[in-house]
C-alpha cells in the first residue's frame, strides 16, 4: 500500500510540474484577408497609395503569423513567424526560408524594474503596428509606412514608476534586420509619461538610413466610449525628410461595434518650394464576433503638388491624378 501511495504521489507531482511547465509556453497569432475595390479608378489598374500593405484590388491575403513565447523564471524568448504579402513587405523579404521571421528575441528580467531584450523586435516608433489585429484601421498611414518596421539590436526597458518608463536601444541601421555590414549603428530612446510616448531615433543617414526622427504617440480617453489617439513625427536626413500628424478618434457604439476615423496630414521637406504633401481620411468600422473582427473601410487620399513620384494614382479614364478613393472590407481572426 505504501508503494502504491508513493507512486500516486510521484505521478501527481510529475503531472503538476508538467502543467506548470506547459503554462510557460504560449502560442498566439492572427490571420487576415480582405477585398478592396477602387471607387475612383479601375480595379485592373491596381493603383498604389504609397503606403505599406493592403494595396491590392479584388480579393487578397494580408498575412498569417504565429507567435511562440516561452517565459522562464527570469528570462524568456519570443519567435514570431509570418507568411503572406504583408509579412514579406514588413521584413523586405530578407529572411524567407519557408517562412519569414518578423520578430525573434530573447529577454532577461534583470530586476522587477529592468528588462533587457536582444534580437529583432518590432519598432517602438509610431501609433500603428504590423499586425492588423492591433490596429483600428485596416490600411496603414503614411507615417507608419515611412518609419522603421523592426529593429535588430539590444534594448533596455526601465520602469521608473507606475506612470513613467524609459527605453534605450542600440541597433543596426534602419530596417537592417540581419547584420550591419558597414560598422554603423542606430540609437533609439522612448520616454513614457502617463500613457504618452516620446520617441527618438538616430542613424547617420548613409546607406539608405533614416537619419533623425522624433515621434510622439499617445491618446486620451475622452469618455468611457470615446478615445482620441494621436501620432506626430518629424524626420530629417541631411536637410530633407518627412513630417506629419494623424488623429484617431474612435467611438464604441456597443460592446461589439466601434467606428473610427484616421485623419492624416503628411508631407516632405527639403530643398525647393512646394514639395508634395497629402491629406488622407480613412473611416473604419470594427465589428467583433468572438475572436473574429470584420472591418469595412472607406479611404480618401488627396495630394497637393503631386508629381507622380510617390504613389501611382489614376482616374476612371486612366489619366494620372492626385486623388484616390477606395472601399475595403477585411476579416481578421486572432488566436
Amino acid at each position: 500500500m505504501k508503494k502504491i501511495i508513493f507512486a500516486l504521489l510521484f505521478a501527481s507531482s510529475f503531472i503538476a510540474t508538467a502543467q506548470e511547465e506547459e503554462k510557460k509556453l504560449t502560442i498566439s497569432g492572427s490571420v487576415d484577408t480582405y477585398f478592396q475595390t477602387y471607387l475612383s479608378a479601375p480595379d485592373n489598374a491596381a493603383p498604389s497609395y504609397g503606403t505599406a500593405f493592403a494595396s491590392k484590388s479584388g480579393f487578397a491575403l494580408g498575412m498569417g503569423n504565429i507567435i511562440a513565447s516561452y517565459e522562464g523564471e527570469n528570462a524568456g524568448a519570443v519567435l514570431d513567424l509570418v507568411v503572406g504579402p504583408k509579412g514579406a513587405g514588413a521584413t523586405f523579404n530578407s529572411d524567407i526560408v519557408d517562412g519569414i521571421v518578423n520578430q525573434a528575441y530573447i529577454y532577461w528580467n534583470v530586476s522587477d524594474k529592468t528588462t533587457l531584450t536582444f534580437g529583432r523586435w518590432n519598432t517602438f516608433l509610431g501609433y500603428e503596428v504590423i499586425s492588423p489585429a492591433a490596429n483600428f484601421n485596416y490600411s496603414t498611414s503614411y507615417l507608419f509606412s515611412s518609419g522603421p518596421f523592426s529593429h535588430m539590436g539590444l534594448k533596455a526597458d526601465f520602469t521608473l514608476s507606475d506612470d513613467v518608463s524609459l527605453m534605450l536601444a542600440v541597433t543596426n541601421p534602419w530596417d537592417t534586420n540581419d547584420t550591419s555590414m558597414t560598422g554603423e549603428y542606430a540609437f533609439g530612446a522612448q520616454l513614457g509619461l502617463y500613457g504618452q510616448y516620446f520617441n527618438l531615433y538616430y542613424d547617420n543617414g548613409s546607406n539608405g538610413g533614416l537619419g533623425f526622427e522624433f515621434d510622439y504617440t499617445g491618446g486620451f480617453d475622452v469618455t468611457d466610449t470615446f478615445f482620441l489617439g494621436i501620432n506626430a513625427a518629424y524626420n530629417d536626413n541631411d536637410g530633407s525628410g518627412f513630417y506629419g500628424a494623424a488623429l484617431y478618434p474612435q467611438l464604441a457604439t456597443s460592446d461589439s461595434f466601434s467606428l473610427g476615423l484616421r485623419a492624416e496630414a503628411y508631407g516632405f521637406h527639403g530643398d525647393g518650394d512646394d514639395l508634395a504633401s497629402v491629406f488622407a481620411t480613412t473611416l473604419t468600422g470594427s465589428y467583433t464576433i468572438d475572436n473574429l473582427i470584420i472591418k469595412p473601410e472607406i479611404r480618401l487620399d488627396s495630394w497637393s503638388n503631386y508629381d507622380g513620384s510617390f504613389g501611382n494614382f489614376i482616374d476612371s479614364d486612366g489619366a494620372a491624378t492626385d486623388k484616390l478613393s477606395s472601399f475595403a472590407i477585411a476579416a481578421i481572426y486572432s488566436f
